[in-house]
């Protein structure tokens, strides 16, 4: 699929690529939330290398209905919407421009966004160019960036990692109840227990994902974690980011300021356990008890 989407661009940059380069689309500064001047030079270099690098997937006008879309099982980011599901902020909140960099830098999980090697000046154009796509969301001195989430002190870490991981456990069914948006990894019985349930409450749909809706007007299937990547997450630390931040657009909240750190840093722990467990027997064995 990616040497697929990559000869797509290709193509497209032939085909393209110098007419819309050589025209000076801008011809005005424009500012930015966050009161970031950027110069029209800097967003004619920009739509350039949208052009070469994203237009295939994301459109000519930033919608995510490039020609190579039609074949994507995960649907490119429509632009126009100005909304960014993994930022390192409160979800809702606009991002700041590292955290659009850093998914040029690491591409997402399971789906053809790509890693790109483009150095710092690159990016900073690149997204700055994005940002003309939804003006109304980016563009004025009054528009503000929101507040970067602050990864504190693990206060487990890898000494009481098998702790964490039972805290997570709990929480995850119990207080935060994210099976009822993903699923249950207990027993009925534990299930019942940690909802304070009677087990003839709980519903077969518990041990499976649910369907939800986004804002883009198609449905989203939140990740089975033993099986499924998460987009924005390989670690610990990320899955803690990703919990505070929430998912935008989505219906996964923030959790900033509904549980405690340390319980946030708990259920980081018990979904990394969970994504540990795939293509291995732990993973039948807890499938075989949460059923």
């Amino acid at each position: 699929m990616k040497k697929i989407i990559l000869a797509l661009t290709t193509i497209i940059t032939l085909l393209g690529l110098g007419s819309c380069s050589a025209e000076k689309h801008f011809h005005e500064a424009k500012v930015f939330a966050g009161g970031l001047y950027v110069e029209a030079d800097t967003l004619n270099k920009g739509k350039a290398l949208y052009t070469e690098y994203c237009m295939a997937c994301h459109g000519v006008e930033g919608n995510g209905k490039g020609v190579a879309a039609k074949a994507m099982k995960v649907p490119p980011r429509d632009f126009t919407s100005g909304i960014y599901k993994f930022g390192e902020v409160v979800a809702g909140e606009l991002v700041h421009d590292n955290h659009i960099a850093k998914l040029l830098d690491k591409g997402l999980n399971g789906t053809a966004m790509l890693p790109w090697d483009l150095n710092d000046g690159q990016k900073f154009a690149l997204i700055q160019y994005i940002k003309t796509f939804a003006p109304e969301v980016w563009e004025g001195k009054d528009k503000k960036l929101g507040e970067q989430i602050v990864v504190k002190k693990d206060p487990y870490g890898m000494a009481h990692r098998e702790a964490a991981i039972e805290a997570g456990k709990k929480i995850y069914h119990g207080e935060a109840a994210c099976w009822t948006c993903h699923r249950a990894y207990v027993s009925r019985e534990e299930l019942a227990k940690l909802t304070d349930s009677d087990v003839s409450d709980i519903e077969d749909d518990a041990f499976t994902v649910k369907l939800q809706e986004t804002e883009w007007g198609f449905k989203n299937v939140p990740p089975d974690f033993t099986w499924d990547h998460v987009r924005s997450a390989n670690n610990v630390e990320d899955l803690y980011v990703r919990l505070n931040a929430g998912v935008a657009g989505t219906t996964m909240p923030s959790w900033k300021d509904v549980l405690e750190d340390d319980q946030i840093w708990a259920v980081a722990h018990y979904v990394k356990y969970l994504m540990e467990t795939k293509d291995k027997p732990s993973r039948k064995e807890i499938l075989n008890v949460a059923k």
